[in-house]
């Protein structure tokens, strides 16, 4: 009778070793999968952005005639962030360098859209023009739409992180090398922490 228990529950062991591998590998892939398909709704976000931009300083240059160095900021902006994802923005999510010199530069393109709204507050014309106003308007939404699918993105690499990294599943992870690396996170943007001056 002994001899036909041990043959039984090694197989047993084994069949509870592989299931528990095969439900640890698909749970891996399920959060990758979730990290991916929320990448792409952030880049998604990001190209709606890049989209309006022209224009958005189209129908600016239309009406305002001010100096042409807030135009050339938008330009060059825009260009540094497509010489980053020249590379293609596939592998941006393992790559914390790499995902943070993107995240610098869509923040240098925010911050020369800021100035170039700031401007147009001078022209009152460009403020009653309709077409800028639904411009306007359309960016201000996209803008709300990157934070929240960048927060939405940090939660999903988080949940895959801490999952890859939970014992003993982090032996899953080890077994199939490079397929589940770490997803790098967004960090707030540099001097978020500082509270802006408001002057009277």
């Amino acid at each position: 009778m002994n001899a036909r228990i041990v043959p039984l529950v090694i197989v047993l062991a084994i069949v509870i070793i592989g299931a528990w591998l095969v439900g640890s590998y698909n749970s891996l892939v399920a959060l990758d999968q979730g990290v991916q398909a929320q990448w792409g709704q952030v880049e998604n976000v990001y190209q709606r952005r890049a989209d309006l931009i022209p224009n958005l300083v189209a129908t600016v240059k239309g009406v305002a005639n001010f100096e042409k160095s807030t135009y050339i900021a938008v330009a060059e902006a825009r260009a540094k962030v497509g010489q980053v994802t020249i590379g293609g923005t596939e592998n941006l999510p393992t790559n914390a360098a790499a995902l943070s010199k993107y995240q610098a530069a869509q923040d240098g393109l925010s911050s020369a859209l800021s100035r170039l709204l700031a401007v147009v507050e001078n022209y009152p014309e460009l403020k009653a023009n309709e077409n800028f106003l639904d411009l306007q308007s359309q960016l201000e939404g996209t803008e709300n739409r990157i934070a929240v699918e960048r927060m939405r993105y940090n939660e999903a690499a988080q949940k895959f992180n801490t999952m890859r990294l939970t014992f003993p599943t982090t032996i899953v992870a080890s077994m199939f090398g490079d397929r589940f690396q770490a997803k790098a996170y967004f960090q707030a943007t540099q001097g978020a922490e500082t509270a802006p001056k408001v002057q009277f």
